[in-house]
């Protein structure tokens, strides 16, 4: 089994579960016993010092908004650029925290990019592949800009970079147009 972990998973038509609707899922860990990931184009509606004064912390200065990682509740995984608070890194650049300490001091460093995740999307072992199999979804690379882009444009983004790959497989991705719609 190829791991897709530091892959986009992109929800297609043929997955109904509405959890995953119009949905980018960066993979953050892929192993034969299952998979996480979270959703990083769903922004939710707390802020992320709505969350802090939540849990009892001193506020934050942050307006951003925490992300809704999925349908499964855990605790806030933060993603972000910060190799000294990284407790995995997922791709080149991009580190995954768990810990709320760490998390804590992250979100009030003013260098920091990154996103918070509240819940997180799961697979059990083989169930994320039995979806793949039928088609739910599809793979792309993830990119780290895309990651802290815009979460409304990020879906179609890398669903034309999945479209172009399939209808134009031997062209190379410098020879691809950025938008075929102008095409």
């Amino acid at each position: 089994m190829k791991s897709l972990a530091g892959q986009f998973l992109v929800a297609s038509p043929h997955l109904k579960d509405p959890n995953f609707s119009k949905t980018v899922v960066l993979m953050l860990q892929h192993e034969e016993q299952g998979a996480l990931g979270v959703i990083i184009n769903r922004p939710g509606d707390k802020t992320v010092d709505d969350v802090w004064k939540m849990i009892g912390n001193d506020p934050v200065d942050s307006d951003m908004p925490v992300y809704v990682g999925g349908p499964v509740p855990g605790p806030l995984i933060a993603l972000h650029n910060q190799r000294e608070f990284g407790e995995k890194e997922i791709h080149p650049k991009l580190f995954m925290s768990m810990q709320k300490d760490t998390i804590d001091l992250l979100v009030r460093r003013h260098d920091a990019k990154f996103r918070l995740f509240s819940g997180h999307s799961g697979w059990g072992g083989g169930q994320l592949e039995e979806e793949m199999e039928v088609g739910g979804w599809l793979t792309s690379p993830a990119r780290v800009s895309d990651i802290f882009s815009d979460p409304e444009g990020v879906w179609k983004r890398v669903c034309s970079e999945i479209g172009l790959r399939i209808s134009a497989p031997n062209l190379s991705p410098d020879q691809r147009p950025p938008d075929v719609n102008l095409n």
